[in-house]
């Protein structure tokens, strides 16, 4: 089975998880219809999507086609078992060429936005400016 995976972070293209994705990208940039709050947090930076429609912005990114075995890796990383981290749900994005896909995502849990500081947000998009903030906290963690 295949499953539309909507990525903004780490397991984009050129980002450090991306060793993680083995799914398919789908030509182009991706938006999300609704504005969402994407925040960069925590002591290493991670890029955080809330879901609260109507906060933020529409943010960019990545859609992926990604098999159950792609998926699973990707549920680990994001650590959807765990209370306070990433969850997977449904989720619209708009194409370059205006088509609205029906996918999913990685929310991140509203909560974690009181247990670490925030560094950036809302912003539009986790950009490689934003990566480098990570690598630096990684390397001096």
């Amino acid at each position: 089975m295949s499953h539309l995976i909507f990525v903004y972070g780490t397991l984009k293209q050129g980002f450090r998880n991306h060793h993680i994705n083995h799914g398919e990208r789908l030509p182009g940039v991706f938006h999300t219809v609704a504005a969402l709050p994407l925040y960069v947090v925590g002591p290493n930076h991670l890029p955080w999507l809330v879901n609260a429609p109507g906060q933020g912005e529409p943010v960019a990114g990545e859609l992926y086609r990604v098999d159950d075995a792609g998926l699973a890796r990707m549920d680990e990383l994001e650590q959807i078992e765990r209370p306070d981290w990433y969850l997977r749900q449904p989720l619209q994005v708009r194409g370059e060429d205006g088509r609205v896909w029906d996918c999913e995502v990685y929310f991140g849990a509203a909560s974690r936005l009181q247990l670490d500081p925030v560094h950036l947000g809302p912003v539009p998009a986790y950009t490689q400016e934003h990566a480098a903030l990570r690598e630096r906290a990684l390397a001096a963690g």
